[in-house]
C-alpha cells in the first residue's frame, strides 16, 4: 500500500519513475506495474538487493515485461544522484529527506534530475504527530540514520521552492499509524512483544492485506487530523501553465513504509 497517490503525480505508461530512497520497493513496484520504467535507488546495499531480486521474480511471473518496461535498482547517495540532468518524468522521495542532515542539497538533486515540466511527489513525517513521537521517545530519533529533523509543511514548502520546484498541492496518509507509533514510543520502540503493540500490529497488517471497510473508513476519517505522512507534490516548471492543483485520486493511498 502506497504513500504517493499516482493519478496526483501524473504517472502515466511510459513515464521515466526515479523512486528515491526506495527501501524495500513498496512504491517502485506499484509504479512497474502501472507502466512506468522504474529505477529504484536507495543507499542501502541490501534494500537494492531486495528490490532486485522482487523486480526478476515479477519479470519470472509474467507480471512484468522487461522489454516494454524496464526496471533497475541502483544504489545512490541523494546528495550526489548518479543519473544525467532531466533523466526523469517523474520522482518518488517517500520518508527520505527527514533523514538527511543537508536535505536542501538533496531537493537540489531532486531537482536537476527532474525534467521541465515533470512531477515530484515528497512525503515526510507531518509535524504534529511527529512532535508527540520525539517528545515520547528519545529512541524514536536520536538513533544512527534517524530523524534528524522535524519539517512544519510551509517550511517544507519553502526550502523546494527554493530548489527550483512549484507545489501543486498536498495531503496526509496513515492516519491509523500515527497512534501505533505514540504507542511503540510509550513502551520502547523495539518492545515489539508488548501486548499492545503486538495487537495494533495485528490490526494494521489485517488493514493492509484485506483492507476491510472499517479501517479504510476509518484511516480516511483520521488522515486530516493525525495522518503520520505529509505528501507534497511539486512541479519543475518549463515555460508553460502549471497543472491543477488538487487533481482527482486514481490510486488509493494506503499505509506506510
Amino acid at each position: 500500500m502506497l504513500t504517493v497517490d499516482y493519478g496526483r503525480l501524473g504517472l502515466v505508461p511510459g513515464d521515466r519513475l526515479l523512486d528515491l530512497g526506495c527501501g524495500f520497493g513498496r512504491h517502485a513496484y506499484q509504479a512497474a506495474r502501472l507502466g512506468a520504467r522504474v529505477v529504484a535507488c536507495d543507499r542501502g546495499t541490501d534494500e537494492v538487493a531486495r528490490v532486485r531480486a522482487t523486480f526478476g521474480a515479477m519479470v519470472e511471473a509474467g507480471e512484468l515485461d522487461p522489454t516494454a518496461t524496464p526496471v533497475e535498482a541502483v544504489q545512490g547517495d541523494a546528495l550526489a544522484l548518479p543519473f544525467a540532468d532531466a533523466s526523469f518524468d517523474r520522482v518518488i522521495a517517500s520518508e527520505v529527506l527527514e533523514h538527511i542532515p543537508h536535505d536542501e542539497a538533496a531537493m537540489a538533486e531532486l531537482a536537476r534530475v527532474l525534467r521541465p515540466g515533470g512531477t515530484l511527489a515528497v512525503t515526510v513525517p507531518r509535524c504534529g504527530p511527529e512532535f508527540v513521537n520525539w517528545a515520547l521517545s528519545d529512541e524514536y530519533h536520536d538513533v544512527p540514520g534517524g530523524h534528524v529533523r522535524i519539517y512544519r509543511r510551509r517550511e517544507l514548502r519553502r526550502r523546494l521552492e527554493g530548489a527550483g520546484l512549484r507545489p501543486l498541492g498536498h495531503h496526509h496518509a496513515h492516519g491509523l499509524h500515527a497512534p501505533y507509533w505514540w504507542l511503540k514510543c510509550l513502551v520502547g520502540t523495539t518492545n515489539d512483544a508488548h501486548p499492545a503493540v503486538a495487537a495494533y500490529h495485528r490490526l494494521l497488517v489485517w488493514d493492509i492485506e484485506r483492507a476491510p471497510r472499517v479501517t479504510r473508513y476509518a484511516d480516511r476519517l483520521l488522515n486530516p487530523l493525525v495522518g503520520k505522512s505529509l505528501v507534497v507534490y511539486l512541479h519543475k516548471p518549463d515555460g508553460g501553465p502549471v497543472g491543477p492543483a488538487e487533481p482527482a485520486a486514481s490510486v488509493p493511498v494506503g499505509a506506510g513504509r
